[in-house]
């Protein structure tokens, strides 16, 4: 019987590498928001799961099409790229939420709330992974 460690651990080791990359772009955004034209930058977490995974919902319940003028499941995978496992997401810039006279896009208030988001995340993430190494430890020793 082979073990899979991969489909044991799920998408935590992706999303924690994610996780740990936001955590970076949000940090980089807050010490930028008094740097004159700084465009505040981010990623859209979901997509880049989906890249990395290849857009598997290990654990997640299954898409199905009900009607046909639904997008199928095949064709948003088709979006995913699987195989793109150690590239870095790709950022992209916020939109201001009101406009600055030096051109400062960053919203300091919504990027603590993104960054202190993130971080409960991440501690989520982390604990699943915990909890998963633990469990095929247990499930390998037979206890």
């Amino acid at each position: 019987m082979n073990i899979s460690i991969d489909n044991a651990l799920g998408i935590h080791p992706a999303a924690l590498q994610l996780r740990t990359l936001r955590t970076s772009v949000l940090g980089n955004n807050i010490a930028q928001a008094d740097t004159p034209g700084y465009q505040a930058r981010d990623f859209d977490f979901a997509t880049e799961l989906a890249k990395r995974t290849g857009g598997s919902t290990t654990g997640a319940a299954q898409m199905q099409q009900t009607d046909p003028r639904h997008a199928s499941a095949r064709n948003l995978m088709a979006l995913g790229q699987p195989g793109i496992s150690s590239a870095q997401p790709q950022l992209q810039f916020r939109t201001p939420l009101m406009p600055s006279v030096d051109g400062n896009t960053v919203n300091v208030h919504h990027e603590q709330s993104a960054f202190a988001r993130n971080n409960v995340e991440l501690q989520a993430s982390l604990q699943f992974l915990s909890s998963k190494i633990r469990g095929t430890l247990t499930a390998i020793k037979g206890e």
